[in-house]
C-alpha cells in the first residue's frame, strides 16, 4: 500500500502523561493533571445529569444537524442557526476547513508557536505552510499579513494564543481584518473565550456580518468542562457553512455531547463561577511565580506559560517526581518554560510548595 505522500514521516497527535501512567511508573500515591487545560471543576451538574439521562437513547443515532444545539447557540448568540456548525471538538472543523479550502498549490498562513492542528491538517492535504513566528508570546499580525498572496486559503489566528495565553485586542484584530484580502479565509480560534477578562478583546461574532470571509471556532471542551465528550463549534456566514458543509462525516456529535452542551449552556452561574474562580486563582499563582523570578506570559486563559531560566524538560522532570503533570515548552517551542493548566485552589497552593522545592535543582540560565 502506498500512503498519502505527505503523510510519511509525520507524527501524530501525543497527549501528555495521563495520571495512571505517572502512578505506574513512578508510584507516587496523589497524582495532579495540569498539562491539558481541563477544568477542574468538572461540567456543570446539570450537563452531567441531562448526559447521563440522555444514554437512554444511544441506540438511535443523532441528529445529524445537532439542530437542537444549534438553535441554543442562536439564540445565546442572536444569529441564524444557519449560521452554525458543529464539531467533534472544534479540532474536527479545523480538519473540516482543511479538507474543503485546501490542496496542494495553496498555503495556509499561521503563527508559531501555537495550536499544532493548523499545521497539521494543512499538511495531509497537501498545502505549504507559512509559519510566522510569535512576538514576546503574541501574533505578529504585520508579518502574517504580509504572508499572505494569491494562492492563501486559509490564515489561522488562535486568540488567546495557545500555549502562550497572550490575545489579540479588538482594534488589532480588526486593523488586521482590512489587510486581508476577501478571497481569503480568517479563522478566528477561541477556545478559551469564556475565560477572557480583557476590555478590548474582539467581539468577533459581531465582524462576520462585516467581515464575511471571518470564521470564529469555540468549544464545550474548556469552561465548560465537556472535553471528554467532544463538541466544539463554528460561526460564519450562512453561505460559508453552506459550503462546507459537504465536508463534515454524518452524525458527527453524539446524542449526550448535544445533550451535555445544551444543559451547561443554561447554566449561567455555573460559568460564571468557573471563570471568577480561574481568575482569582490564576493571579495568586502568577504573583507566586513572579516572587521567584520567574517569567509569566500574560495569559487571558485557563493555563499561564512559565519561563524557568532553566531547561523545560529539567522542570517538567522534577515536578512530575512531585506528582505533577505539566507540559514541557521543548515541544511547545519554549524550551525554558512549561505550561501549567490553573487547578483547584488546593492543586495549586501544592504545586507551588513543589516549585519551591524542584526550583534549587534547576540548571538556571541554561536552556536545552
Amino acid at each position: 500500500m502506498k500512503i498519502k505522500q505527505q503523510l510519511q514521516g509525520m507524527a501524530s497527535y501525543k497527549p501528555g502523561m495521563t495520571p495512571e501512567n505517572v502512578r505506574a511508573s513512578l508510584g507516587l500515591e496523589k497524582i495532579v493533571k495540569l498539562s491539558s487545560n481541563e477544568n477542574p471543576k468538572g461540567p456543570s451538574p446539570k450537563a452531567i445529569e441531562a448526559a447521563t439521562k440522555s444514554l437512554q437513547q444511544i441506540f438511535l443515532y443523532p441528529d445529524g444537524y445537532g439542530l437542537q444545539l444549534k438553535q441554543c447557540l442562536a439564540a445565546m448568540h442572536g444569529m441564524p442557526v444557519e449560521q452554525f456548525i458543529l464539531g467533534n471538538g472544534s479540532d474536527e472543523i479545523i480538519l473540516i476547513l482543511c479538507r474543503a479550502l485546501l490542496q496542494a498549490g495553496d498555503n495556509t498562513v499561521m503563527p508559531t508557536p501555537s495550536f499544532p492542528q493548523y499545521r497539521h491538517n494543512a499538511m495531509i492535504e497537501g498545502a505549504e505552510c507559512r509559519e510566522v513566528e510569535l512576538i514576546q508570546g503574541a501574533h505578529a499580525l504585520d508579518a502574517m499579513a504580509e504572508a499572505i498572496d494569491d494562492s492563501t486559503k486559509i490564515v489561522w489566528i488562535c486568540n488567546p494564543n495557545n500555549p502562550t495565553g497572550v490575545h489579540i485586542s479588538s482594534e488589532a484584530f480588526v486593523a488586521f481584518m482590512e489587510k486581508v484580502p476577501p478571497h481569503v479565509l480568517v479563522v478566528s480560534d477561541e477556545a478559551y473565550i469564556e475565560y477572557v477578562t480583557a476590555d478590548d478583546f474582539p467581539d468577533s461574532l459581531a465582524l462576520i456580518s462585516k467581515y464575511p470571509n471571518l470564521m470564529v471556532l469555540r468549544t464545550f471542551s474548556k469552561a465548560y468542562g465537556l472535553a471528554g465528550l467532544r463538541v466544539g463549534y463554528g460561526v460564519a456566514s450562512e453561505a460559508l457553512i453552506s459550503q462546507i458543509d459537504p465536508a463534515r462525516e454524518p452524525f458527527n456529535t453524539s446524542i449526550p455531547a448535544h445533550s451535555a452542551a445544551i444543559a451547561a449552556l443554561s447554566d449561567v452561574n455555573y460559568l460564571a463561577e468557573t471563570r471568577n474562580e480561574n481568575a482569582a486563582i490564576k493571579a495568586t499563582f502568577r504573583t507566586f511565580c513572579e516572587s521567584l523570578g520567574l517569567t509569566v506570559y500574560p495569559s487571558e486563559t485557563n493555563f499561564v506559560l512559565v519561563d524557568f531560566h532553566a531547561p523545560a524538560d529539567e522542570v517538567y522532570n522534577g515536578l512530575l517526581h512531585e506528582g505533577f503533570i505539566v507540559r514541557s515548552g521543548a515541544a511547545l517551542g519554549f524550551p525554558s518554560a512549561v505550561r501549567i493548566t490553573i487547578g483547584s485552589e488546593e492543586d495549586m497552593a501544592e504545586l507551588s510548595a513543589a516549585i519551591s522545592r524542584v526550583l534549587p535543582t534547576l540548571t538556571v540560565g541554561e536552556e536545552k
